[in-house]
């Protein structure tokens, strides 16, 4: 397995170290073992990005000079397609993503969203003729022109590194914004990447930083509290979304947020391949880590006990076709991290102790080597009341729930303190689009249609988050709006 280059900060144009020359140890998902070390950067190392950050923004053209963002973004999306080897290492090391995965959210399908970015940004609006109007006297003619916010903090998570950092940092910088990027300490190679390309790309000292250390929190927070810096977007967990906001309202900090997910896939009772349907259900693509991971199956109860056995046979034929580095065909590998697998663990026993029906897996797999492995796992005999039904687990936990009807199966799923994604799967596709439309959720797939691409709004209702990450809605985020009106003499 390969050794990780020591990743290093990126602050007001220049590749640097932490202060004190401070490192830490880069834990490898599939080993346990150190793969590398980062720099762990101090609060004067993020002041300093901040600073860098405000100074761009304030004192230069980076927020009006439409063209010269848009080149540089796209020198960057060059350097990435150069870069495609070492990105895909540093996803299967340090996220542990298996080959499978690398191939499609960990690299190919970030890489198809940052060229949609590039084709939206001709859509994006940046004045709004309203004509003339108003009272005799104070008849004006009026405009809205769109204004980059300011200065971003994005904070991205570990689980899709490079998807996540490129849907944030790609939509600030093409709306003019300019940016701190502050990867998971799990992945900050993925994060000081975008150093080096913005080096190679030639941005302007300041435009772009990236911070990152060992302490999950230090940076996120001076961000969040800052008043220099103007809009937060965070992808991550929905208690660590709750604190952002809260601590973001000091300074009527503009927030958005993209949390947590429980959704949930329901096969209907027509299902045009039944067998199919229920065996694809498994989860087990990066181990489950995934916000939009379909992680409830709901099955009609006439057709319970076949779903269930479908399900049981599907597991069983999986077997060990998983958790193997090298391996091409592994779609799935360890878990992030020590904490996130006894995290794993504990929810597939308390799902034993609440009466669930273990159909497969279940254990930890030490076996598979001295890294962060959980079996497969799924649960039948699943009432939504259950914990391991409300409770987002984010690992290769599925949970398998009956429903009496359509309505009853609408009921389900919107009894849930999220609504981030889901699925509907019927031979009806209008029976399958009056679900979609009454689920409380902000993506719906109906017979496995692809409802998440970088063109299309992501984003989610109630717990799952505020505001829409990628298309040109994604963009727009990053933007206010201004009011001119000029009077019109009499």
């Amino acid at each position: 397995m390969s050794t990780l280059p020591e990743a290093k900060l990126y602050i007001d144009g220049v590749i640097c170290r932490a202060s004190g020359d401070k490192t830490y140890d880069v834990i490898g998902p599939w080993t346990g073992e150190p793969v590398g070390k980062a720099a762990d950067a101090s609060e004067a190392d993020v002041d300093a990005a901040i600073v860098a950050a405000r100074t761009a923004f304030d004192t230069t053209d980076w927020s009006t000079n439409h063209q010269l963002r848009f080149d540089l973004v796209k020198k960057m999306y060059e350097l990435l397609l150069e870069d495609k080897e070492r990105v895909s290492t540093l996803a299967r090391v340090e996220a542990g993503a298996a080959i499978g995965a690398v191939s499609r959210a960990h690299l190919d399908m970030a890489v198809a969203c940052y060229k949609d970015m590039l084709d939206l940004f001709p859509q994006v609006k940046w004045e709004k003729d309203y004509g003339r109007k108003g009272p005799e006297g104070y008849k004006s003619d009026r405009k809205v022109v769109y204004e980059a916010v300011g200065v971003v903090g994005a904070i991205t998570p570990w689980n899709v590194p490079l998807y996540v950092n490129v849907g944030k940092v790609v939509s600030a910088l093409l709306a003019g914004c300019t940016v701190i990027l502050k990867p998971a300490p799990n992945t900050p190679g993925m994060g000081a990447i975008f150093g080096e390309w913005a080096e190679k790309a030639g941005f302007p000292k300041g435009v772009l930083n990236v911070v990152f250390g060992q302490d999950p929190a230090l940076a996120g927070e001076r961000l969040v509290n800052d008043p220099r810096v103007d809009l937060i977007s965070f992808t991550g967990s929905t208690g660590v979304g709750k604190r952002i906001m809260e601590q973001g309202a000091k300074t009527l900090k503009r927030v958005f947020l993209e949390l947590g997910g429980k959704s949930a896939k329901i096969v209907l009772d027509d299902a045009p391949n039944f067998a199919m349907d229920i065996a694809s259900s498994m989860l087990i693509f990066h181990a489950g880590q995934g916000c939009a991971v379909q992680s409830r199956l709901l099955v009609p109860k006439s057709r319970y006990a076949e779903a269930v056995a479908i399900l049981t046979k599907a597991y069983a034929g999986f077997g060990e076709n998983w958790g193997e580095f090298d391996n091409p065909g592994h779609m799935m590998g360890p878990v992030i991290s020590q904490r996130q697998m006894e995290r794993v663990k504990s929810y597939i026993d308390l799902g034993i102790e609440e009466g669930a029906t273990l159909i497969a897996g279940g254990k930890l797999r030490p076996d598979k080597g001295g890294g962060f492995f959980v079996e497969p796992t799924a649960f039948a005999d699943v009432t939504n009341e259950m914990r391991i039904a409300r409770e987002e687990i984010f690992g290769p936990v599925l949970v398998v729930i009956p429903f009496e009807d359509d309505d009853d199966a609408v009921r389900i799923a919107n009894d849930s303190d999220y609504g981030l994604s889901g699925g509907v799967v019927s031979a009806d596709v209008d029976r399958a689009v009056n679900v979609a439309k009454r689920i409380r959720t902000g993506s719906v797939s109906i017979n496995n249609g692809m409802c998440i691409a970088g063109d299309l709004p992501f984003g989610g209702y109630k717990a799952s988050g505020i505001g829409r990450e990628w298309g040109v809605e994604g963009i727009e985020e990053f933007l206010e709006s201004k009011v001119i009106a000029v009077g019109v003499p009499a």
